[in-house]
């Protein structure tokens, strides 16, 4: 199989929540990829973000990618409000449920992408057998729940283990967790092609970091 393309996925949990549609158009001039919409209950993640309503007002500022990131639990019930509001990914944890297959089949039928995502003490294994229903794979290279924290050096190990286990498939490998311009190489030469950064994009000029991150990248792939 060929290379996949390398995508840029801003998160906007580190954007101004006050000037949202700005950026979001910002990321998209800027040469952003998809817009990762990372959405938390303050119950399965320690924190609150935002929900439907959000997405909802943000999707005619972008015809980018809604990669929505699901630490909620239980995630099933809003699978469908989700897809409403504007997905074209959705990706669940596979800790948020016991039924992580039935989840998967849920996604598609409602005609988006399957992700799942593990958390950093969670094993690749567990994706074993359902890596049929999936579209994409986001390993957590933080703990799951706050912005701006520091990559987990043991995760590359992870990456390498998950682009291992999807050899062959149409599976699109991510990470979320501090993407910086020096991180983001190490996930890229472990297999990752699908980067969510937000601090490193959005506390900066957007264009420029997406180009930072983009360009240290290029010679890792």
């Amino acid at each position: 199989m060929k290379q996949r393309p390398l995508r840029i996925a801003p998160s906007i949990l580190a954007a101004d929540f006050a000037r949202l549609g700005d950026e979001v158009r910002a990321i998209d001039k800027g040469g952003a990829d998809w817009v990762h919409i990372d959405v938390m209950d303050g119950h399965f993640v320690p924190n609150i973000s935002f929900g439907t309503p959000i997405m909802q007002s943000l999707r005619s500022h972008t015809k980018m990618p809604f990669d929505v990131h699901l630490m909620i639990a239980p995630v099933d019930p809003y699978l469908t409000q989700f897809a409403a509001a504007g997905a074209d990914i959705i990706t669940v944890h596979a800790e948020a449920g016991l039924h992580l297959d039935r989840t998967l089949q849920a996604i598609k039928g409602l005609g988006k992408k399957a992700g799942a995502s593990l958390n950093p003490a969670t094993p690749v294994s567990v994706l074993e057998h359902v890596l049929d229903r999936l579209d994409l794979i986001l390993i957590m290279t933080v703990n799951p729940g706050f912005g701006g924290q520091s990559f987990i050096p043991a995760m590359v190990e992870k990456i390498r283990q998950v682009k291992a286990l999807s050899a062959g498939r149409d599976i699109d490998i991510e990470v979320d967790g501090g993407i910086t311009v020096d991180t983001a190489p190490l996930a890229v030469r472990a297999g990752a092609n699908a980067l969510v950064a937000g601090s490193a994009i959005f506390k900066g000029n957007h264009a420029e970091q997406i180009r930072a991150i983009r360009g240290a990248c290029a010679t890792a792939v």
